[in-house]
């Protein structure tokens, strides 16, 4: 635990669950492009060496930030892309999810977002911070179906079929997800 005016690796939006777990809310996008493809991050724990997975766009709420203000933020800060929040599909997916990082033990519960571009968008690092520099190594387009042939560990587990079942339009609560 850090105390008061002590620095907090994770960053200030963590807090500290009952049972002692690291927490915060998180709001997560899923940036597709015209041809169907979803844009994914390559993340490392830098106190892990050699582990790596990949994940949609996203990051904690801010305190009193909504699930929808948050998605908008942390799209603009990890690709560069401003858009209206209004413009946001969902939230179409929930789950939560346990997992080291930087020696801790944490616990996320999110909210995910679709946002459809252009294809040829190119994201931007100009907002990352310096944790994001440093235990995000790559951003890609992948095609669902060569996501599921990969062999490589992403986030949500089942993000292939969750992807091909998305309608183009969401209606109703968002569904749990692992």
């Amino acid at each position: 635990m850090t105390g008061a005016g002590e620095h907090d690796p994770l960053g200030p939006e963590w807090g500290h669950g009952p049972d002692g777990v690291r927490t915060r809310s998180a709001s997560r996008v899923v940036l597709l492009d015209e041809a169907g493809r979803v844009l994914l991050l390559r993340g490392t724990d830098p106190a892990r060496p050699g582990t790596d997975w990949w994940f949609t766009v996203g990051g904690g709420r801010g305190p009193g930030e909504d699930a929808r203000a948050a998605a908008v933020r942390e799209l603009r800060e990890e690709t560069g892309l401003d858009v209206d929040p209004a413009t946001l599909d969902g939230p179409v997916w929930a789950r939560v999810a346990d997992f080291p990082f930087l020696g801790q033990t944490c616990r996320q519960t999110e909210e995910f977002f679709v946002h459809r571009v252009a294809a040829g968008f190119e994201p931007d690092r100009a907002g990352w911070t310096p944790l994001e520099h440093a235990s995000v190594s790559e951003l890609r387009w992948w095609v669902p179906g060569e996501l599921a042939g990969s062999g490589t560990v992403y986030y949500p587990e089942d993000l292939p079929r969750l992807l091909t079942e998305l309608p183009p339009v969401w209606s109703g609560p968002p569904l749990p997800v692992a």
